[in-house]
């Protein structure tokens, strides 16, 4: 069965991890899909795998290379996006980024970027979608938080905020568009073996098993199956909820 047949998804942060995951993910499931990142060489190496995971012939993929703090960034790519396929009925935003640090030692410059990145990014791609989604008579927009916007984390003060944000927007915007038929959730994954986890040291990777009741960490690809869930009609009477993948972190 093919969930998103001929859907048309944009996922940002998708060169890497859990975009990556995503986005294959949905090709699979017979989207088209384009992605948004910021390194041109692993843009190349996903539009490559997506080619791979190609059910038809008419099956489109697309990458851009933006940063999705900038606005008229934004809006000029995702209308030159819809300029070629029409619209788009799937948005993902995944992009993130951390910079970790406590409070009283860190920089403006950290707390604006990662604000910036994980949480300005959102609402630049949400306000350019939401009438064309409105046109469409539909859609589905599914915002990657973290349970760190569900619980706080030392030394993340900016994280936390930016994803705890994520969940407010999401709320917030699914009350607006619910009348639409447009959904609009979040996603909070729990710690999940990628490139940023990888940077934990064995002792801080064992502090944190200690916390998960399934005593592992989870797969990009737990993430992927979420996302196939709330963009498929499966989950057209689900809209403004925060679905946790953690392995049981937080209940």
């Amino acid at each position: 069965m093919q969930l998103l047949k001929a859907k048309k998804a944009l996922i940002t942060g998708g060169t890497a991890g859990i975009g990556k995951e995503i986005a294959i993910a949905f090709a699979k499931q017979g989207a088209d899909v384009a992605i948004f990142g910021t390194n041109e060489e692993r843009a190349a190496a996903v539009l490559a795998e997506l080619e791979q995971s190609r059910l038809t012939p008419e099956q489109r993929f697309a990458s851009f290379i933006v940063n999705v703090s900038e606005k008229t960034s934004v809006e000029s790519t995702i209308q030159q996006l819809i300029a070629v396929w029409g619209q788009v009925d799937i948005l993902v935003n995944n992009a993130g980024i951390t910079r970790d640090g406590l409070l009283m030692r860190m920089s403006e410059e950290d707390w604006d970027q990662v604000i910036d990145v994980n949480l300005k990014s959102v609402y630049n791609t949400c306000q350019a979608l939401v009438r064309p989604m409105i046109k469409a008579k539909g859609g589905k927009i599914i915002n990657i938080s973290s349970v760190v916007g569900l619980t706080g984390n030392a030394g993340q003060a900016n994280y936390a905020a930016s994803k705890s944000g994520m969940i407010g927007f999401t709320k917030a915007l699914a009350q607006e568009l619910a009348t639409r038929n447009i959904c609009v959730n979040c996603i909070a994954p729990g710690f999940i073996q990628t490139r940023m986890t990888g940077a934990l040291n064995d002792g801080q990777k064992e502090g944190i098993l200690k916390k998960i009741p399934m005593g592992r960490m989870g797969e990009p690809q737990d993430i992927a199956n979420a996302a196939v869930f709330l963009a498929s009609n499966l989950s057209d009477y689900v809209t403004g909820q925060v679905l946790t993948v953690d392995g049981g972190m937080v209940m």
